[in-house]
Order: C-alpha cells, then structure tokens, then sequence
C-alpha cells in the first residue's frame, strides 16, 4: 500500500485516506439517484441509466485513483446532464442513442488535446491572479452548491411574464424562511460540521454527514423510497450499453448531412464545459495543498509523456467521458465535491479507490445510500467552500487591475453556477483589462484562443436555445 501510493511521501495514512474517500463518496452519492432523475426524461430505461451512473463512475475513479495517484473522484456531471436532457433531446431534438454518440466524441476531442497537451498549455498560460480567484470561486461554488441543495436560497417570481423578458425583478434572490425539516436539519448538520470542524476533530466532516443522517430519521428526512431491485437494474442496462454504436446513434447521428454543423456546435459546447470544469477543478484544489507539483508545470515545456500526476489525472478525465457514454450516461467528470475528501485529508490515489469501492457496494445497497438526505451533506459542502475560498486572500484586490478579471471569475461560478463559465469571464475580462493597459503583447496566446473559444461558445448556445 505503502510502495503503491506513496502515502508517506504524501504526508498520509491509510484511515485517513479511507476516511477522505468515504467523505467524498457521501458527499457526492447523490449523483447516483439525481442523475437517472434527470436523463430518464428522455426515455432511457431508470435501472439501466443506473447501473451506467456507477459503472462510469467506478471506472473513472479508479483510473484517477491507480493510474495518476491523486484524490480525485469522478461521476456524470451535474449540469452536463441537464444540458444533454434539455437542450439537446428535448431543445434540439436528438434522441437518447444520438446524444450519447455525441458525448463519446467529446471524450475523444478530450483525450486528443490531453496527449497534445493543449490542456496542460492552458493551466500554465492562466495568470497566477486568476489561478488564485479560480481556486476561491470553487470554494464560492462549492458552498453555493450545498445552499441551493436544500433550498436555504430560494428565487421567489413576481411576475412569469416578466421572466420571459429577461428582467431581472423576474425572480428575486432571498433566504428561505426556516419552516421545514430539511432547513432544521441542514443547519443541526451545519453546526455540527463546523464544530467538529474547528476543534481539528479528525474525520469530522464524515462524522457530521453521518450523525446528520441518523437525526434525520426521526424526522422523517432519511427514508428508503428510492430503492430498485437489482434484477430490474440488470435487466435494463443492455437497453443503454453500446446504444451509441447502433443505427439509433451513430448511424443516425451523421445520417443528415444539413443537421452536421449542428452537431458540431453540440459537441463543442459539450467539450467546452467538460474541459473547464475538469480545469479548474484540479486549480482550484490541487495548487493550494499540493496535490499537483512544480513538476507538473514544467512538464508541459520538456514535451514529456505521461510523468507527472497532472497528465495522468487529465487522461484519466478524458477516458471517463468516453467510457461513461458507452454505458448509457452523459459527461463524466471530476467533481468539485472531490474537495470535501481532499479538506478531510486525502491526497492519494488511494482516496480515489474507496470511493470506487463506495460506488460498487451502492449497487447492493442502493436504499442505504440513496436513503442519505441532501440536508446531511450540504453544511459540509458550505465548510469546504468556506476552506477553499481562502485563495481569495492572495489576490491584489487594491489593483483594479488584478481585481477585476479576478472577481469576474470567482463569482460568475456561482452566479452563473458553472466553473466553467466563471474561467470564461475571468480570461475575458483579463484580455480586455490587458489591452486597456496597452500590455496586451503581455498576454499568453493560450489565453487569447480560449477567451475567443469561450466567446464562440456563447454565440453558440445562444443559437441553440
């Protein structure tokens, strides 16, 4: 264990690496009944969409884990999902088959600008102002995320027509008023959480989702409603697995020559947001505890293969996509709940592997962990926002500068509540404060092509919807 991980060298243990991996796992299990929620929309079989959300997941963690040694777990994206649900089955009109074909060639376009090491070339053209406002708006997500899941924030509508319209009194952000047991118990979780916590005790962030957990059965909160017999599963997955491959997807993917520019604008946006989650995921969380090294930078300028744990973790993100689309399930990617293991301690691979082992017993104990209520995990995700977001402290907020590119990118990510998109107004805004400067010569190319990508990639969902 030891020789294979390195965990001395790492500055870990074994129960601590196992502990991190089972606080990753739980605060992400709820990708494993969310995700067939939302894709099922579309026609394809509960069971089947399942079994591919944990056999995507299970392959791509623990390819995380072994081949690139880092604390890293990956799922069907949230948010990826709904744009494969909503805009292109249900916007755009492509089926279920077609749109699974699509995500395959994302996964593939993903893979080829791994090995060129087009991806590594971007992280190391970011500036360090943004890396910093980058890795402080994922803790912004991050906690964003854990609030919006058990509705603390809620948007109350004023007016529908006003919405069609685009105002902006449409719908107006505000605190939920606390009269139901899902906020009680959010904040029981929050307190405990954040006790633990402070006092340095160790696992407490497992600790919290589980104790959470138990207070919420008499509540009523933690229930076993969602569960499905696994020979139901198992009888649903041939319907989903190699679909892609047939007359249904690729067959009829390309089969309409006027529908191709389409298609291609669908795969670039796919592959666009897939990227720059993945992105700024590893910025966000790897600069600041050392997860990915010096030596994973330089290895972008000596042309090297894959070394270092940067370019096996990119491939092993890659490979996921691909995978997962074969199985019958869109984007996998790594999750920014990652950061909920890493803050509890994780920085090897091993990490990775209790959660892949995580997700192979959920198949048998589905009930059990679908039966995890999101009010028991979400204080924990509003801790570690709370952790990550400390990056912000390295920015030069007194130069307007920095500051501006730096702000765009860290709130637009919960704002606009992408990663992605935050990456996509930080570069933006980082060229033109640049030219303004009159130093655009000063700007890497890298940063040029993307912001120029990201803009294409706003002009092209536009025209989607």
């Amino acid at each position: 264990m030891e020789k294979f991980f390195h965990l001395k060298e790492n500055g870990t243990t074994v129960p601590r690496e196992v502990m991190a991996g089972l606080t990753t796992f739980f605060a992400m299990a709820y990708i494993i009944v969310v995700n067939p929620q939302i894709l099922t929309q579309t026609g394809m079989p509960w069971g089947g969409v399942f079994l591919a959300t944990i056999i995507a997941s299970i392959i791509g963690t623990l390819v995380m884990g072994l081949f690139a040694n880092v604390p890293y777990a990956q799922a069907p994206g949230m948010g990826l999902n709904a744009f494969f649900t909503y805009t292109v089955c249900f916007g755009l009109g492509f089926t279920w088959q077609e749109a699974l074909a699509m995500v395959f060639l994302c996964g593939c376009i993903n893979i080829l600008i791994t090995i060129t090491k087009v991806r590594k070339m971007i992280i190391r053209a970011i500036p360090e102002p943004l890396q910093h406002a980058i890795g402080g708006g994922i803790g912004l997500f991050v906690a964003y995320v854990g609030l919006l899941n058990v509705g603390f924030i809620n948007f109350t509508t004023k007016d529908p027509d006003s919405a069609s319209h685009g105002l902006a009194t449409a719908a107006t952000p505000g605190l939920a008023a606390i009269n139901n047991p899902t906020l009680w118990l959010f904040l029981i979780g929050l307190l405990v959480v954040i006790v633990l916590t402070v006092l340095k005790v160790r696992g407490g962030m497992l600790i919290a989702i589980i104790a959470t957990t138990i207070i919420g059965i008499p509540m009523g909160l933690t229930t076993m409603s969602n569960s499905v017999g696994l020979g139901e599963m198992f009888g649903q997955l041939p319907t989903t697995f190699g679909a892609l491959f047939t007359g249904e997807g690729f067959g009829s993917l390309f089969g309409n020559p006027a529908r191709i520019p389409l298609v291609l604008v669908t795969i670039f946006a796919f592959s666009m947001s897939d990227t720059f989650d993945t992105l700024g995921t590893f910025i966000g969380t790897g600069r600041r505890t050392g997860i990915f090294s010096k030596a994973d930078e330089e290895s972008v300028e000596n042309g090297s293969g894959f070394k270092t744990k940067m370019d096996k973790a990119l491939f092993a993100d890659s490979v996921a996509t691909s995978i997962g689309s074969i199985f019958g399930t869109s984007n996998t990617t790594t999750f920014v709940e990652s950061s909920a293991g890493i803050a509890a301690g994780g920085r090897t691979g091993l990490t990775s592997v209790t959660v892949a082992c995580c997700f192979a017993l959920s198949v048998l104990f589905a009930p059990l962990v679908s039966a995890i209520p999101g009010a028991a995990t979400a204080g924990v995700l509003v801790v570690v926002g709370c952790m990550m977001a400390a990056s912000l402290k390295d920015v030069a907020w007194n130069d307007i500068t920095e500051a501006i590119p730096a702000f765009f990118a860290a709130v637009f990510m919960a704002f606009a509540y992408s990663i992605s998109y935050g990456i996509a107004f930080g570069f933006i805004t980082y060229c033109i404060v640049m030219v303004c400067k009159k130093k655009a010569r000063e700007v890497h190319p890298m940063v040029w092509i993307v912001a120029a990508l990201f803009i294409l990639d706003f002009i092209c969902m536009a025209a989607l919807s």
